[in-house]
């Protein structure tokens, strides 16, 4: 297949062309669920006038199905985008860019979607897709699965539906709340996941920044510590990664210890763990839920992120050692390699 496609892109290079925007176009139809035309052209950097006669090439192959509201994707549509993902990702150069990233980490899998999550929405949709697959394919029965919040795992929850072994499997938030929007905190997510994937939940009603003597006051409670031994039971964890100092300011961590981690190099945060550079731990919010320890012994850990903002961040955490699967968007992936090779 990869011979056939490079003979294409020497001989063909216009069908190869028309295939990634047509690809594109269907891609961005499914994600969205029900889209206008204005807002499709926006989204794909296409003028009315072009996207028009792509929607009626589209809709004329049964590949899409037009309303007065909207445009959405066909069942046909849907099984040609399934058989075409393998083929695309070679288009965009991605299967390559996974298997150095695999490989140079050790990790299990990595799955890369197309585009920028720093200023594609469609992308951020596109990662939550792609993480919802990877979840249903690596759950088993009765699972305790914990996850943590953010606008990431948002996108997880929404594209999760019922799948049978889902269907016996806890949902749990991986740590507290964060005090900002309800929706994008783990207690939220957790529930979310739990109702679209047919499964139950538990909740951890406390705040996720502690001090130590409100910490160690809190872990005296049995409800609560019965709750956070369930926690740390899970078999699989599915996390969002951070950039160090804007999550020191969203956790609101005092001046001293956030000027501190800025001299020490800090550059990503996961789990209430702030890393460096070269992935070593630099510093550790007290926090109830679960603690590296916890994670390093899980069956499966899968982080998601995107966003080229994001590269520098992921590359820290990869070199810590605790993922098994990595998601994330093309603009990421390629500030990850840039750093393997600075």
């Amino acid at each position: 297949m990869r011979e056939i496609l490079d003979i294409q892109k020497q001989l063909l290079p216009d069908l190869v062309d028309t295939m990634k925007k047509r690809y594109t176009i269907l891609h961005h139809i499914m994600v969205s669920g029900l889209v206008g035309r204005r807002t499709l052209a926006l989204s794909v950097g296409a003028t009315e006038r072009v996207l028009r006669a792509e929607v009626d090439f589209l809709k004329e192959q049964g590949l899409i199905e037009v309303e007065a509201s909207g445009m959405r994707i066909s069942v046909a549509g849907r099984e040609l985008l399934e058989r075409l993902e393998p083929i695309v990702k070679d288009l965009f150069g991605l299967t390559e860019l996974e298997e150095r990233i695999r490989s140079h980490f050790g990790l299990k899998q990595v799955i890369i979607v197309p585009g920028d999550s720093d200023v594609s929405p469609h992308t951020k949709k596109e990662l939550g897709r792609a993480g919802a697959s990877v979840l249903r394919k690596l759950v088993g029965e009765d699972e305790t699965i914990a996850v943590t919040g953010g606008s990431t795992m948002a996108e997880v929850a929404y594209h999760l539906t019922p799948a049978t072994p889902m269907k016996g499997c806890w949902f749990v938030p991986a740590r507290g709340g964060l005090g900002e929007s309800v929706e994008l905190q783990a207690n939220t997510i957790a529930s979310t996941m739990a109702k679209k994937a047919g499964g139950r939940y538990r909740l951890l009603h406390v705040p996720d920044h502690l001090g130590e003597e409100a910490y160690q006051s809190l872990m005296q409670d049995s409800h609560i510590a019965e709750i956070i031994a369930f926690i740390r039971g899970a078999r699989i964890v599915v996390h969002g990664i951070g950039e160090a100092m804007v999550m020191a300011r969203r956790r609101k961590v005092d001046p001293e210890t956030t000027e501190s981690l800025r001299r020490d190099g800090a550059l990503a945060e996961a789990f209430g763990y702030y890393f460096d550079r070269d992935g070593n731990i630099l510093h550790k919010m007290p926090t109830i839920g679960l603690r590296i320890e916890d994670i390093h012994s899980m069956d499966h850990v899968i982080g998601i992120a995107g966003g080229k903002s994001k590269g520098e961040s992921i590359a820290s955490v990869l070199k810590h050692g605790h993922e098994d699967v990595l998601v994330t968007d093309e603009a990421a992936a390629w500030e990850v390699v840039n750093r393997l090779l600075s």
